[in-house]
């Protein structure tokens, strides 16, 4: 029986399956069928993070058909992504700098960077919809309450969700052609996990983002990571994902409690950052706002609603802000129309990475002040700018995705689907986070009390350092051990 049809045990419903074929077969209509082909596979420098996180790229298609080259069986590991918002590459940041201090060599492979095969145009086209549906949902209450909420809240939970992606994927597995089968790949979205397996990968490990136990992301075969115990239970007995109807459970060997999939820069320098934030607190210093936009650059009127509020505290010196609009260089046209004076006080640093990394090593120990906006067109500096921000920040003001999970203070805005607020409510349980604020005042009220009460910052940074004794924030690293374990036997 196909993975299409049964999951754990619990086999699809006729229609189901008949709806999945029916989705494939709609996408080699559309995109055409590789199945048959023999692309080559290249390890090769990664130009923006292979120095900082030792990351090399695997580029598919370029070199002689059949081929493998470059490829470390004994230290290599895969860190299989799409790019659908920041939040996936992120956690293949994560994964990747784990393994990197591990002395391992990680292998960056983007399932939606090859543009010649099936494989990425089946994934782009379903990341332009994800994506018009994210910024739809931010502005239609309407479009967000009866068609998005429900899709990430119910649909992506449903046992029935899994079929028609498990049949998907067979149209991605050729980009694993001549990726040697004995290398671990860690997948930080079920797509790549699931390629994965049905090109004959033979150690998958399926790192799960969510909080929010939905069957969107099983990839049978693979042994599945979480971050918190809440999922675990969740994922386990695949609650609720058929309705009333109590499912058979996952087996316990394919599903297992890491903790946070977090970067070893970032949770080796915990204590120190924490110490460095309470330290300004004591001594008057600018409180530091970073506002990070997601992947679907969607919080714009957000950040102009916080920025407009503050402006008087940013112009006496009481507060700053870091703002990383990502690859979205037309956020900072709509912010600097939309907040009064927003421009006399910002210095903008676009497209100079050299420069970026340089202010955010110097802001560690050094005074900065006004509105800095950091913008590059390059995704991996995009996504990667804000966790080098985040070492020299104060607060992280963020929607509750996958930097729900990060160890730095954090301001919760509204979410971008339903299952996004259960990372906001285990953050807030672990005590490194605020409750979501799902409108504006509530935002705003939430920054003043940062700002004001002391006792708001302080209480979480030391929540975060507690939490770090307890190996909260250590799940990249048993990731990676999972991983090359898995080839070990």
């Amino acid at each position: 029986m196909g993975r299409a049809e049964s999951l754990f045990g619990n086999i699809q419903k006729p229609g189901t399956v008949k709806k999945a074929r029916k989705s494939k077969a709609n996408y080699i209509k559309k995109f055409g069928d590789d199945s048959n082909a023999d692309y080559s596979a290249q390890v090769v420098e990664n130009r923006y993070i292979g120095r900082s996180l030792g990351v090399s790229d695997v580029i598919v298609g370029k070199g002689e058909k059949g081929t493998s080259e470059g490829f470390d069986n004994d230290k290599g590991m895969i860190v299989g992504n799409i790019r659908m918002g920041f939040g996936h590459y992120r956690i293949s940041m994560a994964i990747a700098s784990a393994a990197n201090s591990m002395g391992y060599k990680p292998y960056w492979m983007d399932l939606n960077s090859y543009k010649e095969t099936t494989c990425t145009k089946v994934i782009s086209a379903q990341n332009d919809l994800y994506s018009m549906g994210s910024r739809l949902s931010q502005k239609s209450r309407l479009f967000n309450r009866f068609v998005w909420e429900p899709i990430n809240y119910e649909g992506f939970r449903k046992i029935s969700y899994n079929a028609p992606d498990q049949m998907n994927a067979e149209l991605m597995a050729p980009v694993y052609a001549n990726v040697p089968k004995d290398i671990p790949v860690v997948a930080t979205h079920v797509w790549p996990a699931q390629a994965a397996l049905h090109a004959g990968m033979k150690h998958v490990v399926n790192a799960v983002p969510d909080n929010r136990p939905m069957a969107l992301h099983y990839a049978e075969g693979s042994i599945h990571t979480v971050q918190t115990h809440f999922a675990y239970q969740g994922y386990r007995m695949l609650n609720g994902m058929d309705g009333k109807n109590v499912l058979k459970p996952m087996p316990s060997e394919s599903l297992v409690y890491t903790g946070h999939y977090i970067d070893d820069e970032l949770v080796r320098n915990i204590g120190e950052d924490c110490r460095r934030r309470l330290e300004r607190r004591k001594n008057g210093k600018p409180m530091r706002f970073l506002l990070t936009i997601g992947g679907a650059g969607a919080q714009k009127e957000i950040f102009a609603a916080i920025l407009n509020d503050m402006m008087p505290e940013i112009r006496s010196g009481k507060a700053m802000f870091l703002v990383n609009i990502g690859d979205y260089a037309a956020v900072w046209d709509d912010l600097r129309s939309s907040v009064f004076g927003l421009a006399d006080i910002t210095k903008t640093h676009f497209n100079n990475w050299g420069e970026t990394t340089a202010f955010c090593e110097d802001a560690l120990d050094n005074d900065i002040s006004g509105v800095h906006v950091f913008c590059h067109e390059n995704i991996f500096e995009a996504v990667y700018a804000t966790n080098l921000l985040m070492r020299a920040c104060d607060v992280l003001v963020t929607k509750p995705s996958e930097l729900a999970f990060y160890p730095v203070p954090k301001l919760f805005i509204k979410r971008i689907g339903g299952h996004e607020q259960w990372g906001a409510i285990h953050s807030a349980e672990i005590g490194d986070g605020s409750l979501e604020c799902r409108d504006i005042p509530h935002t705003v009220q939430m920054a003043r009390m940062f700002l004001t009460d002391g006792s708001t910052l302080s209480d979480m940074c030391a929540n975060i350092v507690r939490n770090k004794e307890a190996g909260i924030y250590d799940g990249a690293y048993k990731v990676v051990e999972l991983a090359m374990g898995m080839k070990k036997g």
